[in-house]
């Protein structure tokens, strides 16, 4: 686990040299090397991947000051802090002006380009937002300290204001992270430096955005050095706007003697908050939209409708004019975090529409607790992860760690597992994964989150590219209905944990013009398809899932195997992907019937017989076109109990521990890598179906397992048979009366 990782070798040696020579190199996004270079003097040094985004540093500079060797926040000189205003300065002597001149040169510099400094004799790059939020912000506990989490969040949020493709950060993080300091402070570095300009502040209430105005907002321009000042509207304490209506000036030894001082960016500039709507900023413009708790709004709670409408206060037309800085902590998920999960979802960069923008726009950033947790922070801003051997030095000054974050954080888990809510709660306030930042209420679930989270915390910590192989199947040289082949392809839409060996592949046998699967003795799949191609406004996505049973084969047991959730450009893709999966594995599938064409895919070309009949009925008792095409009905209330339940029986047996040792060795984790399934169930709804694609084709190929269980008995009828009897005496036969 790491907060980012050095790539090379991205620009050839050679070009990357000249042009470092010429400075040559452009602040924002680089098309030709697919990089976002943050670097404001021309040059390029370490390239760093953070969440998947390549991040572009300065080269590191010849000169570093060695003296501390870790951050050093540096006292503002006493002579300074005595001038209040432009004016104060303007009335001081030459003598006095140039003894601190070079010292205000140099805090434009840094506010400007980043700072370099030595931290632990590594050479360590901040930028100039970071540096500002370090040297002049004021927290609710004094100075900040420097953490590398947070020099990676700056970093990250620098390469968001520098992509012109990008309208902000989405960024997922824990309790106490400084994230509100850090945005206020941001607040003041634009609002102070930029020319007719608007920034807003939401949070999730009116009094939660208020208070984060007046009462970090307001402090930290208060502080401000006069150099960065301008001369603003009102009094000291404002508590719903702050403007700025004349400019502060950039001094400099060339201009210190000049009345008519050199103007920076900075005339006209507003800063406010506003209740929290839907609406709320609609009309406007902004150059910085600060969004704080953005996953616990409380009326309106859908974060997902305010985006839409404030999105579009950052662009004029096609052109990106202001960025958004949200962060949250997760609500539970029927609170509002369902929708922020969304967003951050759709905010990965690695998902792209043709205009090169992400669904949202934004980015999405997760920095694990372990990096970020106070308290567990060393005198050079890093996590102390593991138990160390000696204590280490704290960043709070004169206290020691004596143990790790991760044995502080994994005590407290264990002492709240007999209190899920509970435990689901301080997951969601200080989460080590993503899954466990989204984690939801328990009463909430039909399901045993228990399980589930177990299983989903297993995924998390283990390699999933060593389990799960991303892909697509296809025809053989191009030619359908011969055999079917597996190529592994990071952007395929299948994910699969087992491939079966070549003798189980393409099994299947043809009778008089329709072909059946030869592998259902191995496993089967469940499918939940559409009908309508494109992607419609809220349309769900096709879903198909492979499960395997109790086998005598080399294949795994119980276990799923095969998950795929996607909506291809059109149907007709999504059913081919789907019979070609069932024709490399040879298994029969169980589809819903209600949407129709899939089946009349199979049927039309010649796979009927991979199109299981729904188990809950005898072959006399179908209808003429279940027969026609087989599959099973959703509407049908009988089967959606039947559904519901074997999926939270699959659960009890196969996912997360089985702590009683009812069904396998209580030490022994569940067999489940589909972490996305997994998610799905724990939201499962029974009444409202219609979202949880992943549920629906999961609990199908359960039930296409199973369908023996399914199968109504038959009822013998008791026939009541009375034969006649006669009375043989005698030299006739006579009936006898009974």
């Amino acid at each position: 686990m790491s907060l980012f990782r050095k790539i090379e070798n991205i620009i050839p040696d050679k070009i990357l040299k000249k042009r470092n020579a010429k400075n040559d190199w452009a602040y924002g996004f680089d098309k030709e090397y697919d990089i976002v270079i943050i670097s404001k003097d021309g040059t390029i040094g370490d390239i760093y991947e953070i969440q998947n985004l390549k991040v572009a540093l300065p080269v590191i500079p010849e000169k570093i000051d060695y003296k501390y060797n870790k951050w050093q926040f540096e006292e503002y000189p006493r002579e300074l802090s005595r001038i209040r205003t432009q004016f104060d300065w303007a009335r001081r002597d030459t003598t006095f002006k140039s003894q601190w001149v070079d010292y205000i040169e140099e805090q434009f510099k840094r506010r400007e380009q980043g700072y370099w400094f030595i931290n632990n004799k590594i050479p360590t790059y901040i930028t100039g937002s970071h540096y500002m939020y370090l040297q002049f912000t004021k927290t609710d506990v004094g100075k900040p300290d420097f953490r590398e989490a947070n020099r990676i969040f700056y970093l990250f949020w620098e390469a968001c204001k520098a992509d012109n493709r990008c309208f902000g950060i989405c960024y997922l993080k824990n309790r106490r992270s400084g994230f509100s300091f850090m945005a206020s402070s941001e607040v003041i570095n634009i609002g102070t430096s930029t020319r007719d300009s608007n920034i807003g502040i939401m949070s999730k209430t009116g009094t939660d955005a208020k208070m984060m105005f007046t009462g970090k907002v307001v402090p930290i321009i208060n502080n401000y050095p006069f150099f960065f000042m301008p001369t603003r509207d009102g009094n000291t304490s404002p508590v719903t706007e702050l403007a700025f209506r004349v400019p502060s000036s950039k001094i400099t030894r060339k201009n210190m003697e000049n009345e008519n001082e050199e103007e920076v960016e900075g005339l006209d500039t507003n800063i406010t908050w506003k209740n929290t709507a839907d609406n709320s900023f609609d009309g406007q413009k902004l150059k910085l939209l600060v969004e704080d708790e953005a996953a616990k709004l409380e009326k309106p709670n859908n974060i997902l409708n305010g985006w839409r409408v404030r999105k579009t206060c950052l662009r004029l037309g096609s052109r990106i004019i202001g960025k958004c800085m949200m962060g949250s902590t997760s609500n539970a998920l029927d609170k509002g975090g369902d929708n922020y999960k969304k967003l951050y979802e759709d905010s990965d960069v690695r998902k792209r529409n043709k205009n090169g923008q992400t669904i949202s726009g934004l980015y999405s950033l997760f920095i694990a607790m372990d990096f970020n947790y106070e308290g567990y922070i060393d005198e050079y801003g890093h996590a102390v992860l593991e138990d160390p051997i000696t204590p280490v030095k704290s960043a709070q000054s004169g206290e020691i760690i004596e143990n790790g974050v991760i044995s502080n954080w994994q005590n407290e888990v264990d002492s709240l597992k007999n209190d899920p809510d509970a435990l689901n709660e301080h997951y969601r306030q200080f989460p080590r994964t993503e899954s466990h930042a989204f984690r939801d209420e328990t009463k909430s679930s039909i399901y045993n989150l228990t399980k589930i989270y177990q299983q989903i915390d297993y995924n998390d910590g283990m390699l999933q590219d060593r389990v799960l192989t991303r892909g697509f199947f296809h025809w053989k040289d191009g030619e359908k209905d011969s055999e079917v082949v597996w190529t592994p392809d990071r952007n395929g839409r299948f994910l699969v944990s087992w491939i079966p060996e070549i003798a189980l592949r393409n099994k299947f046998i043809s009778k008089n013009g329709t072909k059946y699967p030869l592998n259902e003795h191995v496993g089967a799949f469940g499918c939940d398809p559409y009908d309508i191609s494109g992607a419609t406004f809220g349309g769900s996505n096709g879903s198909l899932h492979g499960l395997t049973k109790f086998n005598m084969d080399n294949a795994p047991s119980n276990a799923f195997f095969l998950e795929y959730i996607a909506r291809p450009q059109t149907a007709e893709i999504f059913f081919e992907e789907v019979l070609m999966a069932c024709v490399f594995y040879g298994m029969p599938i169980l589809a819903e019937n209600n949407k129709a064409r899939l089946l009349y895919h199979f049927k039309n070309r010649g796979y009927r017989g991979f199109s299981m009949n729904r188990p809950d009925k005898h072959k006399a008792k179908l209808s003429f076109t279940e027969i026609e095409i087989g599959g099973i009905p959703s509407s049908s209330e009988d089967m959606k109990q039947a559904h519901a339940a074997g999926i939270g029986t699959y659960i009890e047996k196969y996912v997360g521990y089985d702590l009683e040792g009812i069904y396998r060795n209580p030490d022994e984790i569940g067999n489940m890598p589909f972490t996305r399934t997994l998610m799905d169930w724990s939201k499962f709804n029974v009444n409202d179906r219609t979202k949880f694609d992943a549920s629906i084709s999961s609990g199908l190929a359960i039930m296409a397992n199973q369908k023996h269980v399914y199968l109504p008995e038959k009822k013998e009828s008791k026939i009541s048979i009375k034969f006649a009897r006669y009375d043989n005496s005698g030299s006739a036969s006579r009936l006898k009366i009974i």
